[in-house]
């Protein structure tokens, strides 16, 4: 209310909220619930949405979890294959087990996320951590989920369906 929203709908997940013709469904994440430095712990979630007979999946920050393959014909899947430092810490994916997620889900397309964007500058290999994760990712992907096509976008770009 602070921040001037009129209507606010907290989810958690297994629920599935309808904002004109989207449907957004709350999906598990496996990832630590706090948000540091002000904010309260709060559960991890992704997201599936649907609009105009489509389905995309945004995973947020996750690792893999039980149900990962149970949620449903997909369009497209945005998986994280970095983080933001030199080290992933727990509740993210690789470059490779972001592959290992393709093939659970199985989508017509998969676009990496959460690369490129930020890195401390205690991080010495910070050049290969903002370019090479989703060319990882696309590697792998061509080993382990074959049928799934990869687009990689630059981050700030878009990419119609």
């Amino acid at each position: 209310a602070r921040r001037g929203f009129a209507r606010v709908i907290e989810v958690s997940a297994g629920d599935r909220t309808d904002l004109g013709a989207v449907s957004v469904l709350a999906v598990p994440a496996i990832h630590p619930g706090n948000r540091y430095p002000l904010g309260s712990k709060t559960e991890a979630l992704g997201y599936v949405i649907e609009a105009d007979g489509r389905r995309v999946y945004f995973a947020g920050d996750t690792d893999l979890f039980d149900g990962m393959s149970e949620l449903g014909d997909l369009d497209l899947a945005l998986l994280p294959v970095w983080g933001w430092g030199p080290r992933l810490g727990p509740g993210h994916l690789d470059p490779e087990r972001a592959a290992e997620a393709l093939a659970l889900l199985e989508p017509r397309l998969a676009v990496p996320v959460h690369w490129g964007t930020l890195s401390p500058r205690v991080n010495r290999d910070r050049t290969r951590r903002l370019i090479d994760p989703p060319h990882e990712f696309a590697a792998a992907a061509a080993r382990i989920a074959p049928a799934v096509e990869i687009r990689i976008l630059a981050p700030g770009d878009a990419l119609d369906l």
